[in-house]
Parts: structure tokens; C-alpha cells; sequence
């Protein structure tokens, strides 16, 4: 990776280097100044968060032990009353629990007055004796076994809803016995809600919880959804709860700050000491909160940034203009070297190095203009000379068979056949000479096919036969000269001849989806997979004296290549003592085109 970079690096230009260290120096310095200034907000902002809700906690804790006092004030004057457990006080007993209730109805939801009968008297009394409060009896139990204010866990109150009991045992002032107790259920809603004013935001929370684990602090219908966002609520009970698990590991927290993971990220939990109820009260604030209040600054910082960077680009562009323009308009006209049609010059307009060196860089661009103009012109000339020479070959050794042919037909008095025989290698010789195209059709090509069979077969007899079928649409096909020729010469000599056997060419011709396809098919020896690789290298062995021309399958090949691209050629597949199959692929082209 390195490696890559400082070799991308070496190959850039002297701007693109200059901006560059320029930019990092000045991205780096400017980076960090920016970053500890930040981080010193951060961390200020956050101190002073963390201060504020170690206050905020403090305040609380001190209002809770006020309200604890003001329970127990007026437990103590219930207390003081132990007559208004007396038989046939019941409905003065009701009017004072009704009078204290009205006075601190803020505070409180339901009291009780329970005799050790079992009688109860409340503030509600209506409400009780039809709904009742199955947690009165237990509640008295653990009165009976305490000898001052007893503070339960949180529960479900029939008439109050979640509440938490605050309990006082009632004696005798003649005998000191217990007479019954005096109950206070507290609104936990309202407390929830006197505490929420403080601590309840988008950003910040806080939970209630008892040295038992119990949870407090009430849901409350009323307030937005996102002030349950931060923490883990199981919603599939209403009201929701808090997860058992996370009330666990707050409940586990040591006091002071900690960081732990609520239900949208990280918090930072703040938790107090146990105040005089047993209650530990823990905020909770969303750790991005600490950065939202340094927005501001950071827009700062992104602003002067961008004012950076533009002040970096300009002057990097007025560097790059007024000193690199000229070597860069040298490198790019000489990347433009690679097309060698257009070879471009530079405009001189300076004195200096960099005139000097744009004129010797026009200088070599004419010499090397002139040099590939000479060596194109070469290179054509000898592929149309080399083109030409195989077009116009005609192996000796074929004349002398085909003359010793016809003088053997002559003795033999066949007339017609020497008529014959002489008419196609006339009209052979004149196909192979006619310079005025390289291109024939396809019915001209198999004409001289035809005439080219016709003289192998009175040499070699019955030896073999040839069929085509070929569409009509195909007749006029534009295609290169003496490309089918090769390949049955080849199926002749290579294929048919040595076998003992009648053999068989057959030539389709048809034209699909915008193509000529030409396939020749033969029954002879065929070739092994080692042959077969070695087909398309015939072109650097010496040509035989017994064909017709020195072209071969590599020829035909690189000429179909050359005219009409690489897609098109020839696909060659063969099994030995079976036959070989080949498949000419051309464009469909016709000379109206």
C-alpha cells in the first residue's frame, strides 16, 4: 500500500505535490488546533453537566427527606389519635383521614386507618368498600414487627395505582398495646412528575431505585414518547417497564458517574447515595448530549475550515498557472504522442528553458511525423505485396499434374474430358489472377471452387465427392477471395486422400442474424487434439509443392482478421477416423453496401 502511494505520488505533477504538502501541512496543524479546542469544550461542557446533575441530584434527595418528614408529620398526628381506632369512630375517623388527605392532596393518594380487627377506615372509604386493598393485611403484619415508620417497596394498589406505603404503628396510651396502624399511600405519579421537571428532556432521564431493586418511579401516559426513549422499556405490559436486566446493572452501579449502554447508546449515569427513604435516585444522559451544545463552535471551525481551503485552492491554482502551466501543457501534449495520427505542437511564445524546450519538442514531433508517415506507407505496401503474392502462387508441381492429366485424357481419346479439364484450369488460373479486388461473392468463390474440384477429381478420379447447399440470400455475400479454396484443398490432401474409401465434402452456406456462416464438413482421417492445436501454425511451415497455392488455414484465418475484425474467423472441431468439421464466420456484407 505504501509502495502504491509514493509511487502515485513520484508520478504526480509539481501543483498537484506543491497543493499537496501544503494542503496536509496546513489540514494537519489546523486538524489538531481544532480538535483539542473541541475536546477541551467537550469536556468542560460535560464537567459542567455532570455538576449540574450532581446538584440537581442533591436537590432532589433533599425534597425526597422533606417529603419523608411531611409523611411521617402527619403519621405522627394519625398516631396521636389512637382513639379514632375505637369502636363507633369510624365515620369521625373517616372525616379526618378526609381532611388531611384535601390538605396534601399533592402529595398523597389514599390513607388508611387499620384496627387490629381487621377494620379499615380511609378517605375513600366508598371506593374501598367496593374495591378493598388485599395488601392492607400484609402491610399490617410487618407494622406489628416495627416499632416506627416503616417504608414498603413499591406495588399495585387497587386505589391508588403504583404507589409505595409509608406505615406507622398505632399503641394505646393506657397499655401500649397495638391498637392498629395508620397507612399512607403517595401519589407516584405526581411524585414522578415534581421530579421529571428537572431531569426529564430529550437528552437526559432519571429512574428510582429501592437497596431491594424495585423500581420507583412511575410510568406516566401523559408525557411524550421520547422521554422513555433513552432507556430499555418493556412494552409488552402497559404500563411499560423497565427491562429486569437493566434495572439489575443500575441497581449494581457504584455511586457517582458511570457510563453504561441504554436503548438508543451510551449513557453517562450519575447516581446518588442512599437517602433517608432507601431510595437511590440515578439520572441518566445521552452521551452525544455533551456535544450538542458545541454545535455552534464546531460550525466555527467547519466554516473557517472551508475558508481554508479555499484560500488553498486558489493559490494553488494561481501557482499551478502562472509557473506550471507551460510544463504542464508540455506533458500533455506529449501524452497525446500515443495517437500517431495527430502529433501536436506547442505554441512558442517564451524565451526562456521552456521555450527552448517546446521548440525542440516541435522539432522531434515533425521528425517523428515524417518517420511514421514513411514507415505506414511501407508497412502498406508490403502487406498489399505480401497479399498479392499469395493471391497470384501457383504451386508447379499442380500445373504439371493437371497438364500431365489432360495429355493422358488426350491419348485416350476422351475429347469432352480434355474440353473440360482445360476449360477449368483456364478459368482457375484466371479466378487466381484477377487483381482488380480482393473481394468476390459468394457465388463467384464457388465457381471457383467448383472449377478447382472438377480438376482434382480427374486427377484423383472417384476418390471423392462434393456436395453444397446454399441459401439463396448468401449467393451474393460480399466475401474475401480464395477462402473456401484453402480448406477443401485441405480436406482433399489431408483428409480424403489417404483413405481407402469414397470420401464426402459437403458445403452449407446461410446467412443468420446479420451474419454469413459458411460451414465445410468432411469424412476423412480427421485430426487428434494435438493436431488440431497445431492448425493455426501451418503458416510458418513451408508450403507443399503438390498444392494449388501457399495459403494456408493460419492465412485465411489472420486475412478474415484483418478485414473484418476479431469476432469473425474461423472454428475448427475434428475427430480422428471420423472428419473434421470447420466454421467460417463472416459479416453479412454484399458489394451494394
Amino acid at each position: 500500500m505504501i509502495k502504491k502511494a509514493s509511487k502515485w505520488f513520484k508520478s504526480r505533477s509539481i501543483a498537484i505535490k506543491y497543493f499537496i504538502f501544503l494542503f496536509t501541512g496546513s489540514l494537519v496543524l489546523f486538524g489538531l488546533l481544532a480538535w483539542n479546542n473541541l475536546q477541551d469544550a467537550e469536556q468542560l461542557f460535560r464537567k459542567q453537566v455532570l455538576t449540574d446533575a450532581k446538584v440537581i441530584i442533591d436537590r432532589t434527595n433533599l425534597y425526597l427527606d422533606a417529603y419523608l418528614d411531611n409523611v411521617q408529620n402527619i403519621l405522627l398526628l394519625l398516631s396521636t389519635r389512637d382513639d379514632l381506632l375505637d369502636e363507633g369512630k369510624e365515620q369521625e375517623a373517616i372525616e379526618v383521614l378526609r381532611k388531611y388527605a384535601e390538605k396534601n392532596s399533592t402529595l398523597y393518594k389514599t390513607l388508611y386507618l387499620v384496627r387490629a380487627d381487621g377494620k379499615v377506615m380511609s378517605n375513600t372509604q366508598v371506593y374501598f368498600d367496593i374495591i378493598g386493598n388485599p395488601h392492607l393485611s400484609a402491610l399490617y403484619k410487618q407494622a406489628k414487627s416495627s416499632y416506627g415508620i416503616m417504608i414498603s417497596e413499591p406495588y399495585d394498589s387497587p386505589l391508588s395505582g403504583k404507589t409505595v406505603a409509608f406505615i406507622l404503628p398505632i399503641t394505646s396510651k393506657s397499655d401500649d398495646e397495638v391498637k392498629g396502624m395508620a397507612v399512607i399511600e403517595i401519589d407516584l405519579i405526581r411524585l414522578t412528575n415534581m421530579l421529571a421537571q428537572f431531569m426529564n428532556t430529550r437528552n437526559q432521564t432519571f429512574t428510582i431505585v429501592t437497596n431491594k431493586n424495585n423500581v420507583v418511579n412511575t410510568f406516566d401516559a401523559s408525557w411524550p414518547l421520547y422521554y422513555y426513549a433513552l432507556l430499555p422499556y418493556n412494552t409488552a405490559v402497559f404500563p411499560p417497564e423497565l427491562e429486569s436486566s437493566f434495572v439489575s446493572r443500575i441497581s449494581e452501579l457504584p455511586v457517582g458517574i458511570t457510563e453504561l449502554n441504554g436503548a438508543k447508546g451510551k449513557l453517562v449515569a450519575v447516581k446518588s447515595g442512599m437517602n433517608k427513604l432507601g431510595w437511590y435516585f440515578i439520572a441518566f444522559i445521552e452521551d452525544g448530549y455533551f456535544y450538542q451544545n458545541i454545535i455552534s463552535l464546531y460550525n466555527n471551525y467547519k466554516t473557517a475550515a472551508f475558508v481554508w481551503v479555499v484560500i488553498l485552492l486558489i493559490s494553488t491554482y494561481m501557482m499551478s498557472r502562472y509557473v506550471t502551466y507551460p510544463v504542464r501543457t508540455l506533458v500533455a501534449k506529449m501524452d497525446r504522442v500515443r495517437d500517431m495520427e495527430v502529433l501536436p505542437s506547442i505554441s512558442v511564445q517564451r524565451e526562456d528553458e521552456i521555450g527552448r524546450l517546446a521548440k525542440s519538442y516541435n522539432a522531434m514531433m515533425e521528425r517523428i511525423h515524417h518517420l511514421l508517415t514513411e514507415t505506414k506507407e511501407m508497412e502498406m505496401r508490403k502487406n498489399q505485396y505480401e497479399l498479392k503474392m499469395l493471391q497470384s502462387q501457383i504451386a508447379p508441381h499442380f500445373l504439371y499434374n493437371t497438364l500431365a492429366c489432360i495429355s493422358s485424357l488426350a491419348k485416350q481419346h476422351k475429347t469432352d474430358a480434355v474440353r473440360d479439364t482445360i476449360r477449368s484450369l483456364v478459368g482457375l488460373l484466371s479466378f487466381s489472377f484477377d487483381k482488380s479486388s480482393e473481394f468476390v461473392t459468394l457465388e463467384d468463390e464457388l465457381e471457383g471452387l467448383k472449377m478447382y474440384t472438377h480438376i482434382q477429381k480427374v486427377r484423383y478420379g472417384d476418390k471423392f465427392n462434393i456436395e453444397m447447399d446454399v441459401a439463396p440470400d448468401a449467393l451474393s455475400c460480399k466475401i474475401l477471395k480464395l477462402t473456401l479454396q484453402p480448406l477443401v484443398e485441405n480436406a482433399i490432401f489431408h483428409g480424403l486422400a489417404p483413405q481407402k474409401v469414397q470420401g464426402l465434402i459437403r458445403i452449407r452456406a446461410f446467412v443468420r442474424r446479420g451474419k454469413l456462416m459458411i460451414i465445410i464438413r468432411d469424412n476423412g482421417l480427421g485430426m487428434s487434439s494435438l493436431q488440431l492445436e497445431s492448425v493455426f501454425s501451418e503458416r510458418r511451415k513451408a508450403p507443399s509443392k503438390h498444392r494449388f497455392t501457399g495459403i494456408g488455414i493460419m492465412n485465411v484465418q489472420e486475412r478474415i482478421r484483418l478485414h473484418f475484425g476479431a469476432e469473425y474467423g474461423l472454428r475448427i472441431a475434428s475427430v480422428p477416423e471420423v472428419g473434421t468439421l470447420i466454421r467460417i464466420e463472416l459479416p453479412e456484407l454484399s458489394f451494394k453496401e
